[in-house]
């Protein structure tokens, strides 16, 4: 049975990124299902109602057909799991990354079973949403690594680069947990009218104006840092190709700033905020790559050595008995 499933290396990596587009795929579903108030279409999980099969409802087919689609995404992360494990030749690294995707999906429904039952909680809706951006990070970390061998890639000896390219990783994550935080006190609560559904209100009436504009303010300086890193690394002589990531998230956060003040001043209606998700997500993946292209450090202790192929090479050679 292995050597009927036995993958190539290049066979691999696409599997890892059909993995990757279908996890980043359920984020859109899962963020059309809150913005059209379907969040509760389906009253428990994990049936939708009395029975397996939805009611001819429009939200409860809505939300039953994002839970079809995580099962098919559930099957996918499951399938590149198992082959990772048929790849040759194996890979240790490749292995645990492939496994922890088809965990996280299956957290990702348990989690969407307890933000049903608490009616579509905040935190729990929030919750819901980080769990994706982490899943996306093991989801981008194994189809990098599954396109380059180990040691392929020469280690960086530019240590500010480097730190600060991985420094917009934390800055870009506090800007989206304010931009699901702005959600969270928003119109769309993910339910119809009628429905109970707690929002975030520690401000009362001034909760979700309060939010926004600490969520700009956040996004303004995540911008601002992009740009100085961009200049940094090209000051610092890098080339088209590792500058392309940064570019491109530069752009996305371009569209992002005109999208969200398009939204703020037509009060947030729903198609132009599934928009904002989908560049948001988009951010997300472009601050990824950014960092998987600036790759690892060589050892701060010898950085001459391990930067030169010829002496890993020499010190990895057999030592004879004696010698």
């Amino acid at each position: 049975m292995r050597s009927r499933l036995a993958v190539t290396p290049d066979q691999y990596r696409r599997v890892s990124y059909c993995a990757l587009a279908a996890l980043t795929l359920i984020v859109l579903t899962g963020a059309a299902v809150r913005l059209t108030s379907s969040g509760l279409g389906c009253s428990n999980w994990p049936k939708c109602g009395g029975t397996p099969l939805p009611p001819l409802s429009s939200h409860a087919l809505i939300e039953f057909g994002n839970r079809a689609i995580s099962g098919i995404v559930g099957v996918l992360t499951g399938v590149a799991a198992v082959l990772a494990f048929t790849r040759r030749p194996f890979r240790r690294d490749l292995a645990w990354l492939a496994v922890l995707l088809p965990l996280g999906v299956v957290a990702q429904a348990v989690l969407g079973g307890f933000t049903v039952r608490e009616h579509l909680a905040p935190g729990f809706v929030m919750a819901h949403f980080g769990l994706s951006m982490i899943l996306l990070v093991a989801a981008v970390a194994l189809a990098w690594r599954s396109t380059y061998e180990p040691g392929s890639r020469p280690r960086s000896t530019d240590r500010l680069s480097v730190w600060s390219v991985r420094a917009l990783a934390p800055l870009a994550a506090l800007t989206i947990f304010a931009g699901t935080a702005a959600t969270a006190a928003g119109p769309h609560s993910g339910g119809t009218v009628g429905q109970h559904v707690h929002r975030l209100h520690f401000k009362g009436a001034d909760t979700l104006m309060w939010i926004v504009h600490r969520h700009a303010t956040i996004a303004a300086l995540f911008g601002i840092a992009v740009i100085g890193v961009w200049l940094l690394r090209r000051r610092r002589g890098a080339s088209g190709e590792a500058l392309e990531p940064l570019t491109v998230l530069g752009v996305l956060l371009a569209a992002q700033g005109l999208v969200g003040s398009v939204q703020y001043e037509l009060a947030l209606p729903a198609d132009i905020v599934w928009v904002h998700v989908t560049l948001a997500t988009l951010c997300w993946l472009a601050v990824l790559w950014a960092v998987a292209m600036e790759g690892r450090l060589v050892p701060r202790m010898a950085p001459a050595r391990a930067a030169d192929p010829r002496v890993a090479a020499r010190e990895l050679e057999p030592v004879a008995p004696g010698s």
